[in-house]
């Protein structure tokens, strides 16, 4: 009741009539109810409410209590319930739920949930790495990568992992109830449920493939995106995915470390080892449906297959030139681009094709291994040999004419 006799109601039904700027409100220190400001009547502003731990001001209760750090999740998602400490962080989590990508790459179109995914993408385009080593120098795209990075000078390690020691401790703490297999890690028995399952709630939104997690389908995507967010630091040469990087650094290193233990004989890929171990087992597991005959592995026998169907299903995005091999299409691509990933440690002389770096090689070793079973002469390269044999067959062809019937004449 104000001073006149007024309801509270009047009295701001009144003021409305005289002024129909709407009063602004407040949350009170002490209490749940909104107050009008009297102040705001004449364009000024009530005080921020202090924070009780830091002493510093904040314009609501609600970040106040966000300030103060207290630990409370009262923000929770009705989705699946998890629970969070500031609603923009609960904002940003439903979108896991709806799919919403609001902010969109102005480059390449891609779409994020998030403002700071987004600008760290832009960084592959723009090349930009703000976030520089004080020790070495060398520059990154993110502040987590330089963290992790500045480790290396210091040696230092953190984080003791109790979950890491039981793989030491050769301890299964995690049991997989349909089958009884036992895992050390707690994400290593859910992805392993999956198997039982067969659930994939990871939904390609290009193709509609789907996939048992998170991960699998964000690497899927870059097929469609083209996106190559690993760089070799030597040649510049980007990749989709880190395992091609690791592979492609060994090309610079010289690093093969994959033996076989029947011959010693070393490669940089596993799945080159494997491959190699089945001339010792002969053990030919892929046979073709057509004509019956046997292959190493899948990909020989797929690239077998264009023989009967005559697809060449790789052609160049350049000449339009197809290929039934993608290794084909990958050797003609150097013919457009000029790239030449062969180098020789010895002089430095750079290949387009490993074959004929092998052969360039042999110079320097003086690795002589081809000769001609005619007169004796050898050759460093098998092709030089072969154009050398057809030089016997031509002299052969001349010194001995054969006649219309095909015989050859009688001395």
């Amino acid at each position: 009741m104000s001073p006149d006799g007024k309801t509270e109601d009047e009295v701001t039904s009144d003021s409305s009539e005289e002024n129909p700027v709407t009063p602004i409100t407040r949350l009170t220190p002490h209490s749940d109810e909104f107050s009008p400001d009297p102040s705001a009547e004449e364009g000024n502003f009530t005080s921020p409410l202090p924070c009780s731990t830091h002493g510093e001001p904040s314009w609501s209760e609600e970040l106040t209590s966000q300030h103060r750090g207290n630990g409370e999740k009262t923000f929770s998602c009705s989705e699946c319930g998890k629970c969070f400490t500031r609603r923009s962080s609960l904002i940003v989590h439903q979108r896991a739920h709806t799919g919403e990508k609001p902010y969109s790459c102005s480059e390449c179109g891609k779409c994020f949930p998030e403002r700071s995914s987004l600008t760290q993408h832009e960084r592959t385009h723009t090349g930009v790495k703000p976030y520089p080593c004080s020790e070495c120098g060398k520059c990154f795209a993110k502040k987590s990568n330089l963290i992790t990075h500045r480790k290396t000078h210091s040696g230092e390690k953190p984080y003791s992992c109790s979950e890491h020691e039981k793989i030491h401790a050769g301890e299964d703490s995690y049991t997989c109830m349909e089958c009884g297999k036992c895992f050390s890690q707690r994400n290593h028995l859910i992805l392993h449920q999956i198997t039982h399952t067969g659930e994939k709630p990871f939904l390609c939104s290009e193709c509609g493939k789907c996939f048992p997690c998170q991960t699998a389908l964000i690497i899927h995507q870059r097929t469609h995106t083209g996106e190559k967010p690993y760089s070799c630091s030597e040649c510049g040469k980007s990749f989709p995915f880190e395992h091609l990087l690791v592979e492609h650094h060994r090309d610079h290193t010289g690093e093969k470390p994959f033996s076989c233990p029947e011959c010693g004989k070393c490669f940089t890929k596993k799945s080159n080892l494997a491959i190699h171990q089945t001339t010792h087992t002969g053990e030919k597991p892929y046979s073709c449906s057509d004509c019956g005959k046997c292959f190493v592995n899948r990909s020989d026998l797929s690239s077998h297959r264009a023989t009967h169907t005559g697809m060449k299903p790789f052609s160049c995005s350049r000449c339009g030139e197809s290929f039934s091999y993608k290794s084909s299409l990958t050797r003609h691509e150097r013919v457009h681009t000029g790239e030449k990933p062969y180098s020789c440690t010895e002089c430095g002389k750079c290949f387009a094709q490993k074959g004929t770096l092998v052969s360039h090689l042999r110079t320097h070793t003086c690795d002589v291994r081809y000769s001609c079973a005619e007169c004796g002469r050898v050759f460093r390269s098998k092709a030089n040999l072969t154009a050398h044999n057809q030089m016997h067959k031509r002299l052969h062809l001349v010194s001995h004419p054969k006649n219309t019937m095909g015989e050859e004449p009688s001395p």
